[in-house]
């Protein structure tokens, strides 16, 4: 490990041994704000702090073994456990520095999942509809909940646009690779001479603002349209101008929710996407200036970039943001088999990440 990476791990057990002294003094204690922080920074660096402790101990085995070697009776033995502790002691490197990477405070929680048709016509709509499938069957199998908020249906099946909300432990962490333009290259059911076509749809991938997230909203900033709800919830939505659309003026942010059967709970729904939106927003123009030098943006500033392929007749999917990330599983990764992808993308991050860290 380079000697830049080992001070970074020795500051972050520094900060570990200090949380833990902060956590038990009752001033924090009676600071519920500081004290939820402060354990949730904890929690982040213990199993740090527990890989130290192991390579600690790995450190004395490999000693101890090589302290036999000089003894001819025990050579052998001794040899066999160098082996072994010099091998995990090179596992433990590995882990220690995964950990040097810094964690995203939203990982943990959900977000927002946003499909809009782009180029194709009736094609990309269709395609719209097959990657909400997509993420529906990969957000059941990681038993997340995943609920449509606002849909526009394209003329001959598909979306135009639609909008879920996908709630689970870790949802955020596992999909926030997943933004930007995403195209398919497939012979279409309304094509007659069985020609390819490419088609392509945007996906943007919003975490949920956490409630301690401060965003102020002026209401004179606000447009709040009521209209006829065009999904699905039966005749009550189709009757009542229940949906609502929410046109923020400064940015320009238009959110809609159509779903539930009250616009006091549909205006609640959209402006809780308001909201995520502004701090993503935010967080976007922090991120710009180191942005510019990833391969892996994060989140929804990415979403015009072509990303990924989806061609059907070979049975193959290409990320082009990875060198080499190309595989023949197109059918099961349409039915959420998305693991392959994403942890390829986290590793491709992680290594994004530490490179970065050696550089300052």
């Amino acid at each position: 490990m380079l000697p830049t990476l080992r001070r970074k791990l020795e500051a972050l057990a520094e900060r570990r041994d200090e949380l833990e002294r902060l956590l038990a003094d009752p001033e924090v204690a009676g600071d519920q704000a500081r004290f939820r922080a402060y354990s949730r920074e904890f929690a982040q660096l213990e199993p740090l702090a527990a890989g130290l402790a192991e390579e600690t101990r790995a450190r004395a085995d490999l000693a101890a073994a090589e302290a036999m070697r000089a003894d001819p009776e025990l050579r052998e033995l001794a040899e066999e456990e160098i082996a072994a502790a010099t091998a995990r002691l090179e596992e433990l490197d590995q882990v220690l520095m995964a950990m040097l990477v810094p964690q995203d405070a939203r990982d943990e929680g959900g977000l927002y999942l946003e499909i809009r048709a782009g180029t194709g016509g009736d094609e990309a709509a269709i395609f719209a509809g097959d990657l909400l499938r997509m993420y529906t069957r990969y957000a059941e199998r990681q038993g997340w909940r995943i609920e449509v908020e606002s849909a526009s249906p394209g003329e001959h099946g598909g979306f135009r646009e639609v909008v879920a909300r996908v709630d689970g432990r870790g949802a955020y962490a596992r999909l926030k690779f997943e933004s930007g333009t995403h195209r398919v290259q497939r012979v279409p059911e309304t094509e007659s001479q069985g020609r390819i076509h490419t088609s392509a749809a945007t996906v943007a991938i919003i975490p949920v603002a956490e409630e301690a997230e401060p965003i102020e909203i002026n209401p004179a900033d606000l447009r709040i349209d009521t209209f006829r709800s065009s999904g699905a919830g039966g005749q009550h939505v189709n009757k009542t101008d229940s949906a609502i659309r929410i046109t923020h003026a400064p940015s320009g942010i238009v959110v809609e929710s159509q779903t539930e059967r009250s616009q006091h709970a549909n205006r609640d729904k959209a402006m809780k996407r308001l909201k995520a939106m502004l701090v993503e927003a935010e967080a976007e123009k922090r991120a710009a200036a180191t942005a510019q030098t990833r391969k892996l943006q994060v989140g929804s500033g990415d979403r015009s970039q072509r990303i990924r392929t989806y061609n059907y007749p070979q049975g193959r999917i290409t990320d082009h943001r990875v060198d080499g990330l190309t595989l023949y599983d197109l059918p099961n990764i349409l039915e959420g088999g998305l693991d392959p992808l994403i942890e390829r993308l986290s590793r491709e991050h992680q290594v994004e990440e530490l490179a970065r860290l050696t550089d300052t």
